[in-house]
């Protein structure tokens, strides 16, 4: 089992009322399935995502991530495990601005002291996703499709357990969306990867193979 999520509540401080965002959530993920997440705006997707990425802590239950629970781990442990087992992909794919697409994929193995052994596996990737002519492009040189898809190689380098997609084609027109999400599922069949991606979209929600509904801070699986 990749992700397990157990009873988790979180609220916000509004004023003096707290703003209830999440409510009992539970769910398990294993390896190699895609899980969407449909739901409004404002229905605590993103919420919900930062918790699964480590990003914030829930008010009550358990995430355990590789069978390591999160919930009482410092800064730097929680540091360590995002960068080794989660990738994230955004809605804006936060590219830095100042390196070449190449350079944005390698940042997280950088960060680790693992970017020597994994430039061939970036090389792979960018032939993968159809980019071998962009490596050395700077962001400001590349449509908006194309950073996604650096942006997914980035979530890729250090070949984590789990991908957190929160609205990675909600910037995007209809076919590049559309290409995204063959990406995804051509991901999870070759790689045998997990992702967790939020959306707003059916037809991007339609992917799963387990599909859930979020909202008034309610999680209810669809179907399967």
């Amino acid at each position: 089992m990749i992700l397990e999520v157990t009873h988790i509540s979180k609220s916000y401080k509004n004023g003096t009322r707290n703003l209830a965002v999440l409510f009992d959530i539970s769910f398990s993920v294993d390896q190699g399935e895609i899980i969407t997440i449909m739901g409004p705006s404002g229905s605590g997707k993103s919420t919900l995502m930062n918790i699964l990425g480590t990003l914030d802590k829930a008010d009550k239950g358990t995430v355990k991530i590789c069978d390591k629970k999160t919930d009482n781990l410092d800064d730097r442990s929680l540091a360590e495990l995002r960068n080794k087992h989660i990738g994230f992909i955004f809605q804006f794919h936060h590219l830095l601005p100042e390196f070449t697409a190449i350079e944005n994929v390698l940042m997280p193995a950088e960060i680790s002291g693992m970017s020597t052994a994994v430039k061939t596996k970036a090389n792979e990737l960018f032939d993968y996703v159809g980019l071998n002519d962009r490596k050395e492009h700077f962001p400001s040189q590349l449509s908006g499709g194309e950073k996604q898809r650096v942006a997914v190689m980035r979530a890729l380098i250090n070949s984590p357990e789990l991908v957190l997609a929160d609205e990675p084609i909600g910037n995007l027109d209809k076919k590049n969306g559309e290409k995204l999400l063959d990406l995804f599922t051509k991901i999870s069949k070759d790689f045998h990867q997990t992702v967790i991606m939020t959306t707003h979209d059916e037809k991007a929600a339609s992917i799963g193979s387990e599909k859930y509904h979020l909202e008034n801070g309610l999680l209810h699986l669809l179907t399967k």
